[in-house]
């Protein structure tokens, strides 16, 4: 019989696969690049002016960055359980039960 835990005890690095280590740093890196959008957008505001599609399109970049950085931060800190599939040896009928 397996004991329950009421507290995950093991670290976050340990628990955490490739993929979502991945997609914390690609979070990590459009976050910066949303930073440098917002740098871009406040030198070259006052030059261009709000009409100024180089204005228009670091808006638009900004929320991008910001958008997509939130999803892969999420899914990068997301405590996923294990999604394979695991049979018992030996146990179930001929019709390949899982447990």
């Amino acid at each position: 019989m397996k004991k329950l835990l009421l507290a995950d005890t093991s670290s976050l690095h340990s628990r955490r696969g490739l993929g979502q280590r991945v997609a914390y740093g690609f979070a990590l890196a459009f976050y910066l690049c949303a930073a440098l959008c917002v740098a871009g957008f406040l030198l070259w505001y006052g030059e261009l002016g709000g009409e100024h599609p180089v204005i228009a399109s670091l808006g638009a970049s900004l929320v991008f960055f910001i958008g997509a950085g939130i999803v892969l931060h999420v899914i990068g800190h997301a405590n996923l359980p294990s999604l394979g599939f695991s049979q018992a040896h030996g146990q179930g009928g001929e019709g390949g039960e899982m447990r």
